[in-house]
């Protein structure tokens, strides 16, 4: 049954309260896989050994409405020596996310976190089917754990943001050094 307002109207509907975090769009924004040797690289004995490289992008769209980009680039090589790539796959799936209402430190650790666990299942299926396509066995990429990943960046921010203020130290540009 409807609820019905003083002048027999229906009543306005409950606008929610408190944070919103939502999915509004998942989609590819860009997409390559490269097998520069192919064919001769199928008769390949080296045991093949695989690089991933990881990155995130943030944009703000709106007030409360961001795009998140996470790059993906996997690249298998085999043997020593130049020329010796098998394939190279390079995934950015994107997603167009609302925010509204959280703390900036909260919308940072949601943009840095959620989202990209949100985009990474899309992103780990499409290299997948790219690799196979590119004619070679299937290959899964592991999960991966975007809250430690995320902390561990927020370390790096604030050790670089220490050194800056201090006129860093031997320990600080070593560490930077290494990042």
């Amino acid at each position: 049954m409807t609820e019905q307002a003083p002048n027999g109207g229906a009543a306005p509907a409950q606008q929610p309260t408190g944070p919103q975090f939502s999915v509004e769009k998942i989609y590819v924004k860009d997409v390559s896989f490269e097998s520069p040797k192919a064919p001769h690289v199928f008769n390949e004995q080296n045991p093949p050994q695989i690089n991933m490289n990881l990155n995130q992008r943030v944009t703000r769209l709106g007030e409360n409405v961001f795009e998140v980009v996470l790059g993906v680039t996997l690249t298998c090589t085999a043997g020593e020596g130049e020329g010796n790539s098998v394939y190279m796959v390079e995934v950015q799936q994107a997603g167009v996310f609302g925010l509204a209402g959280f703390e900036p430190q909260v919308a940072d650790a949601l943009l840095g976190t959620q989202c990209p666990n949100v985009l990474y299942p899309y992103a780990r299926q499409l290299i997948s089917d790219l690799i196979q396509a590119g004619g070679f066995a299937p290959f899964l990429l592991q999960p991966i754990n975007f809250d430690a990943l995320y902390a561990e960046g927020l370390r790096q921010r604030q050790a670089q943001a220490q050194a800056a203020a201090g006129g860093g130290d031997l320990a600080n540009s070593e560490t930077a050094g290494n990042a």
